[in-house]
């Protein structure tokens, strides 16, 4: 065994044993990835990674957490996410039913302060993906598309990143015992601000080469030969290399391995576009060019 377990997360002895045992989990990450995962892990601190959409961040996470054997959180983000929906928020239904049943209960021996004091109470908290990372570490918490999420957002996730903790007013500050493993990704589609950058370790994933895309395809799809796996793979990285609205993934390349498998075909043509490709004018370009050729 190439790991301990320290704090209930397993502590790899090297780069190389962390890959080890994501490729063991079907996730293939380079040499970088795995460097950037190792001192993520060794080190207790985040990890910001930065990519095109499809270069398997969210997959990354989701890996980590099958290889360390601990729960996955996460936390999607989009316009307009608050701390209601990221952190924490009341049960207001049962907080009436609450006060309602005290109420008929004391017959007025309970004072206001009291009865007010009473209404927050941790069991009338419900936890979002920010707080239930901290009360259920170890974990992985993963951040996903933090660049769709408005810049105020970013403001909520310091505290967390840097010292694993959050803040609610009428609890006060919450710590958790064992620091969560925080995945934070972005398709860079607006920058995000670097006070949030700095408390993170940072990675730019690639695209993978020809060579290594057929290899995880393989892994992913094992009804897929060798052959079709790396035709695909080449004609991937072609596609890649066009002026596209939206480059093909990891996960449309596998898809579109998979397409091909099913129809009996070896060669990659215009006729399965819809599989790799999502949006019309990419499709178009590609018939008008012999890239396919």
């Amino acid at each position: 065994m190439t790991w301990r377990i320290v704090g209930g997360v397993p502590d790899f002895a090297s780069p190389a044993a962390l890959a080890a045992r994501l490729a063991s989990v079907g996730y293939l990450a380079d040499e970088g990835l795995a460097m950037a995962g190792f001192l993520a892990l060794r080190l207790h601190r985040p990890i910001f990674l930065e990519g095109d959409a499809g270069v398997g961040k969210t997959a990354f996470a989701a890996a980590l957490a099958e290889a360390a054997g601990v729960e996955l959180i996460r936390l999607q983000c989009y316009e307009g996410l608050d701390a209601a929906q990221a952190l924490y928020d009341w049960d207001f239904p049962r907080q009436v039913l609450h006060l309602r049943a005290v109420e008929a209960a004391a017959h007025g021996s309970v004072s206001a302060a009291e009865l007010e004091a009473d209404l927050y109470d941790r069991r009338f908290l419900l936890a979002r993906p920010l707080l239930q990372a901290v009360e259920r570490a170890p974990c992985v918490l993963l951040v996903d598309e933090i660049d769709r999420a408005d810049d105020e957002f970013e403001a909520y996730l310091l505290e967390l990143l840097a010292d694993a903790a959050v803040s609610v007013p009428e609890l006060g500050r919450i710590v958790a015992e064992v620091p969560p493993v925080v995945v934070v990704t972005s398709n860079r589609t607006r920058e995000v601000h670097d006070a949030l950058k700095r408390r993170c370790l940072y990675h730019w994933v690639a695209h993978p080469t020809p060579e290594r895309e057929a290899v995880y395809r393989r892994a992913r799809r094992p009804g897929v030969g060798a052959r079709l796996a790396a035709r695909v793979a080449a004609a991937t990285a072609r596609l890649r290399a066009l002026d596209l609205v939206k480059p093909p993934g990891v996960a449309e390349a596998i898809d579109w391995a998979a397409a091909l498998g099913a129809l009996g075909l070896s060669e990659p043509g215009t006729d399965t576009l819809g599989v790799v490709l999502k949006v019309r004018e990419d499709i178009e370009l590609v018939k008008d060019s012999d890239v396919l050729a």
